[in-house]
């Protein structure tokens, strides 16, 4: 890409309005120093000393993280927390970000904030291990109440933004946001003419209505009813085949073998992944490249110019250690050119 073309398509990100609507989470971390063990005296199980604690928003505020270090002029969150300590501090993460519009993101008694904790055992000169993780999670379907405010919240905002981006986090249907209700209102913004909405969901995007897709290779597979891990060149029919049949470009991350687009119109444009540059931590790097995908499309790049700054933005993140990251403007500069 073009020195020039770089810099037309991210000057434009400070324009741009994105509405992120879905499963908002908290990443907390809990640094463990691994030459403070002790073994319980009451139990004799091990004991890990935390001396540190980080907490970032995850899940969909993944996302947000990536859009907000893109400097986006406006990004509405759209989601919800609980009224427990896990929502006051995810909260607190996202209201100190200047680019990022609360309006629409609700505390409830009737749900639980979505939190990963992940305790990360810190060797002196070595990334970060990290040990089995403690979720909470809601088991039971959103309350009615509660999904009727956000069908209100997409009517409001539909007449506003530039983009939409969908991120489904949650493995049972109806626990997070994403209930039938909320995806039929998202279907008629979808449907609307010039509408750019881009979904991914850990559970495959079947029960979305069509709209720009990100997946992975294994997702792709899952979806086109591949019994076997497909080739680099089944991988590129299956997303040209279900780009035309979404009528929307199609997305597909391949690990190691880098970002895949299709469109319907036939085009196909492969990514390999950019060299590594030392150790790697993959958690994260979908959301950076969801993120860049829609501000890129959004601010007017072309398939093959939003996949090189998404690929290029998932570099950037891998080698981020022990943390989900996020790419900027300048650092994206120097490996898409």
């Amino acid at each position: 890409m073009k020195p020039e073309r770089f810099q037309a398509i991210t000057a434009r990100y400070a324009q741009l309005r994105i509405a992120l609507i879905g499963d908002y989470c908290l990443d907390r971390y809990l640094e463990i120093d691994p030459a403070r063990a002790e073994t319980s005296i009451e139990t004799g199980l091990a004991v890990h000393n935390v001396m540190r604690v980080r907490a970032q928003p995850g899940g969909a505020g993944t996302i947000l993280n990536n859009l907000d270090a893109l400097g986006i002029g406006r990004i509405d969150a759209v989601g919800f927390a609980g009224e427990d300590g896990e929502g006051w501090e995810l909260c607190r993460a996202l209201a100190g970000l200047p680019r990022v519009r609360l309006d629409h993101f609700l505390q409830t008694p009737d749900r639980r904030t979505f939190t990963y904790t992940k305790p990360l055992l810190m060797h002196p000169g070595r990334p970060p291990e990290e040990i089995s993780r403690l979720d909470f999670k809601n088991w039971s379907p959103m309350p009615q109440p509660l999904e009727s405010r956000f069908i209100d919240a997409i009517s409001q905002l539909d007449r506003h933004v530039d983009a939409w981006i969908l991120l489904e986090q949650v493995d049972r249907p109806g626990t997070g946001l994403f209930t039938d209700r909320i995806l039929e209102a998202l279907g008629r913004a979808a449907a609307r003419p010039a509408r750019l909405m881009i979904g991914d969901s850990r559970r495959g995007l079947r029960h979305f209505p069509p709209m720009t897709a990100k997946m992975n290779a294994f997702e792709l597979a899952r979806w086109m009813g591949s019994g076997s891990p497909p080739t680099l060149p089944e991988i590129q029919m299956q997303a040209l085949h279900l780009a035309r049949q979404l009528g929307h470009p199609v997305f597909v991350t391949l690990a190691e073998l880098g970002l895949l687009g299709a469109s319907p119109a036939g085009e196909i444009v492969h990514d390999p992944a950019l060299p590594q540059r030392g150790p790697i931590d993959i958690v994260g790097a979908g959301d950076a490249v969801t993120a860049n995908l829609a501000a890129a499309l959004a601010a007017g790049a072309t398939l093959r110019e939003a996949v090189a700054l998404a690929n290029a933005a998932a570099s950037i993140v891998i080698h981020q250690l022990g943390t989900t990251g996020a790419a900027s403007i300048p650092q994206l500069a120097p490996l898409v050119g």
